[in-house]
């Protein structure tokens, strides 16, 4: 995505700032005042999917979103660092040269993944933290690929990824409204169409497809899983019923492994159920980060 020709029309742009901090140049949104809440997207999304959320968390705590590398308007600086561990160590090393002490971390999908890592990581990374943060994770993609699937899709995605005509393929022809929209429904979520109009633009951009194709190709869960046993902050996991993308059978699984953590079901809700109900999401953070 270009910052000087998309961003101005980009979901509360006024709140943007870029850092660069190497590997890559960050796009950041903040805004309100208190405990800090650091929100984290899910692959092939960007700061846009809290459009939302943050202007209601920002009304009592400080709210900062960030573009993951490659995506969104965040520049990749090293495209072989867009994997589970080297992505959460470069998000670490941002949270501490920007001085930020999260009370919690939110995360959608991929995010909830990099927000248990990052929970994990953080007290060593940041020796003036009081305690770990907080991590709640919304439709939490934490389950590798099984059987046949598991020695193709990872495989796949490596090949897409490192054809470099893979990502102009992706997004050239056909009308993007109408596959963006495919694809939402596809999770499970519907949304209005101004919200489909921003998937749209993402799938339409050929750098921001071509980082989510480097995350997909790098990404593994398997050695997260077995350290969950050792992470000691408390732990929301919510699930949408209606998530076609990661069943809500996985937050459950993953919730049993960890030592203070409850799985929250709620109905009528698909993958993106952040986007589809944010006042109840709110509502649901804030009384989260209020227990401790």
């Amino acid at each position: 995505m270009d910052w000087a020709r998309d961003l101005p029309g980009w979901p509360l742009s006024d709140l943007s700032r870029r850092v660069a901090l190497a590997p890559h140049r960050w796009h950041v949104q903040e805004a309100g005042r208190g405990p800090l809440l650091l929100l984290l997207h899910g692959a092939g999304a960007s700061t846009h999917s809290w459009r939302d959320l943050i202007p209601d968390l920002a009304r009592d705590h400080r709210v900062v979103a960030i573009d993951l590398p490659g995506q969104g308007f965040t520049a990749m600086g090293a495209r072989g660092r867009c994997g589970l561990v080297p992505m959460a160590s470069d998000i670490a090393a941002l949270i501490a040269a920007e001085g930020w002490q999260p009370r919690a971390i939110i995360g959608h999908s991929a995010g909830a993944a990099l927000a248990l890592r990052l929970a994990l990581d953080l007290p060593a990374a940041s020796a003036t933290a009081p305690r770990a943060p907080r991590v709640i994770g919304i439709n939490a993609a934490l389950s590798p690929f099984k059987g046949l699937a598991g020695v193709l899709f990872p495989a796949l995605a490596k090949v897409l990824a490192f054809n470099p005509l893979t990502a102009l393929a992706f997004t050239a022809g056909g009308n993007r409204q109408a596959r963006a929209r495919r694809l939402i429904e596809g999770t499970g979520s519907r949304l209005d169409e101004a919200a489909i109009g921003h998937y749209a633009q993402l799938i339409g951009d050929r750098v921001h497809v071509d980082g989510t194709l480097q995350m997909m190709a790098q990404w593994d869960v398997r050695a997260l899983l077995d350290a969950l046993p050792a992470l000691g902050a408390p732990c929301l996991l919510i699930t949408g019923e209606t998530d076609r993308a990661v069943p809500p059978d996985v937050s459950a699984r993953a919730a049993a492994r960890l030592p203070d953590a409850r799985h929250l079901r709620l109905p009528e809700l698909g993958h993106l159920a952040h986007e589809e109900a944010p006042a109840r999401i709110a509502e649901l953070i804030r009384d989260f980060v209020a227990e401790g």
